[in-house]
């Protein structure tokens, strides 16, 4: 895998999340998240969600908020980074589709 920059990983992958959060790829995605990174996780996912859809003005504080758990969790369980990346690859994948 090589050398990975945790904050670059956590940006990347926060910015996918919240697109993904405004539309269907969310349901693939908050099961995945749900599995791979747990309930707590997922359930942010979901206030993400509903954040996003009350305000579009919302995105980038949601963007910033999943930048810095994702950056707690890589930190507290450096294991999941490439679960986080292929997660991520994935969900850019299906928002290009």
């Amino acid at each position: 895998m090589g050398v990975v920059h945790r904050p670059r990983t956590a940006w990347d992958s926060a910015r996918v999340f919240v697109a993904a959060a405004e539309c269907d790829v969310y349901w693939w995605l908050t099961g995945e998240v749900g599995r791979r990174l747990g309930l707590a996780y997922q359930e942010s996912l979901a206030r993400t969600r509903l954040r996003v859809q009350r305000r579009g003005d919302a995105v980038p504080a949601e963007a910033g908020a999943w930048r810095a758990r994702l950056e707690d969790l890589l930190h507290d369980r450096p294991d999941l980074t490439p679960v986080l990346l292929r997660l991520t690859e994935e969900t850019a994948a299906r928002l290009s589709r």
